[in-house]
Protein backbone atom coordinates (compact mmCIF):
# COMPACT_ATOMS: atom_id res chain seq x y z
CA UNK A 1 0.00 0.00 0.00
CA UNK A 2 1.36 3.40 -1.00
CA UNK A 3 1.89 6.16 1.55
CA UNK A 4 -0.79 8.82 1.04
CA UNK A 5 0.30 12.47 0.91
CA UNK A 6 -1.87 15.57 0.73
CA UNK A 7 0.11 18.40 -0.85
CA UNK A 8 -1.39 21.79 -0.02
CA UNK A 9 0.20 24.25 -2.45
CA UNK A 10 -1.38 27.08 -4.42
CA UNK A 11 1.42 27.44 -6.97
CA UNK A 12 0.04 25.06 -9.58
CA UNK A 13 3.36 24.58 -11.38
CA UNK A 14 5.22 23.77 -8.16
CA UNK A 15 2.39 21.49 -7.00
CA UNK A 16 2.43 19.59 -10.30
CA UNK A 17 6.21 19.12 -10.25
CA UNK A 18 6.22 18.03 -6.60
CA UNK A 19 3.29 15.65 -7.07
CA UNK A 20 4.90 14.09 -10.14
CA UNK A 21 8.19 13.58 -8.31
CA UNK A 22 6.51 12.00 -5.29
CA UNK A 23 4.29 9.80 -7.48
CA UNK A 24 7.32 8.50 -9.37
CA UNK A 25 8.79 7.56 -6.00
CA UNK A 26 5.82 5.38 -5.09
CA UNK A 27 3.68 7.82 -3.09
CA UNK A 28 -0.03 8.43 -3.64
CA UNK A 29 -0.39 12.22 -3.89
CA UNK A 30 -3.45 14.47 -3.91
CA UNK A 31 -3.24 18.22 -4.25
CA UNK A 32 -5.28 21.00 -2.65
CA UNK A 33 -4.72 24.63 -3.61
CA UNK A 34 -6.78 26.41 -0.92
CA UNK A 35 -6.09 26.60 2.79
CA UNK A 36 -9.75 26.81 3.76
CA UNK A 37 -10.49 23.60 1.81
CA UNK A 38 -7.40 21.83 3.14
CA UNK A 39 -8.74 21.55 6.69
CA UNK A 40 -11.67 19.32 5.79
CA UNK A 41 -9.60 17.26 3.35
CA UNK A 42 -6.93 16.58 5.97
CA UNK A 43 -9.49 15.43 8.51
CA UNK A 44 -11.61 13.43 6.03
CA UNK A 45 -8.82 11.79 4.03
CA UNK A 46 -6.41 11.34 6.98
CA UNK A 47 -3.25 11.03 4.84
CA UNK A 48 -0.05 9.78 6.43
CA UNK A 49 1.69 13.06 5.51
CA UNK A 50 0.57 16.62 4.81
CA UNK A 51 2.95 18.95 3.01
CA UNK A 52 1.53 22.36 3.84
CA UNK A 53 2.50 25.64 2.19
CA UNK A 54 2.44 28.68 4.46
CA UNK A 55 1.08 31.26 2.02
CA UNK A 56 -2.30 30.00 0.77
CA UNK A 57 -5.58 31.58 -0.33
CA UNK A 58 -8.50 31.27 2.07
CA UNK A 59 -6.43 30.43 5.17
CA UNK A 60 -2.69 30.43 5.58
CA UNK A 61 -0.79 27.26 6.42
CA UNK A 62 -0.26 28.35 10.03
CA UNK A 63 -4.02 28.62 10.57
CA UNK A 64 -4.63 25.26 8.89
CA UNK A 65 -1.98 23.56 11.02
CA UNK A 66 -3.36 25.04 14.24
CA UNK A 67 -6.92 24.07 13.28
CA UNK A 68 -6.27 20.40 12.46
CA UNK A 69 -3.42 19.49 14.78
CA UNK A 70 -5.58 18.37 17.72
CA UNK A 71 -7.52 15.93 15.53
CA UNK A 72 -4.93 14.94 12.92
CA UNK A 73 -2.18 12.65 14.21
CA UNK A 74 -0.19 12.29 10.98
CA UNK A 75 2.94 14.18 10.00
CA UNK A 76 2.72 17.83 8.92
CA UNK A 77 5.63 19.37 7.03
CA UNK A 78 5.48 23.12 6.45
CA UNK A 79 6.70 24.29 3.06
CA UNK A 80 7.62 27.93 2.60
CA UNK A 81 9.81 30.32 0.67
CA UNK A 82 10.12 32.42 3.82
CA UNK A 83 13.45 32.17 5.58
CA UNK A 84 12.68 33.88 8.87
CA UNK A 85 13.51 31.90 12.03
CA UNK A 86 10.28 33.20 13.56
CA UNK A 87 8.24 31.47 10.81
CA UNK A 88 9.98 28.17 11.54
CA UNK A 89 9.41 28.52 15.27
CA UNK A 90 5.76 29.48 14.79
CA UNK A 91 5.11 26.47 12.56
CA UNK A 92 6.63 24.10 15.11
CA UNK A 93 4.73 25.69 17.98
CA UNK A 94 1.47 25.26 16.07
CA UNK A 95 2.09 21.55 15.68
CA UNK A 96 4.10 21.08 12.51
CA UNK A 97 6.61 18.24 12.64
CA UNK A 98 9.19 20.03 10.50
Amino acid sequence: MKTRILLVEDDERLAKLTAEYLSKNDFEVSVEIRGDAAESRILEENPELVILDVMLPGKDGFEVCRSVRAQYKGVILMLTARDEDLDQILGLELGADD
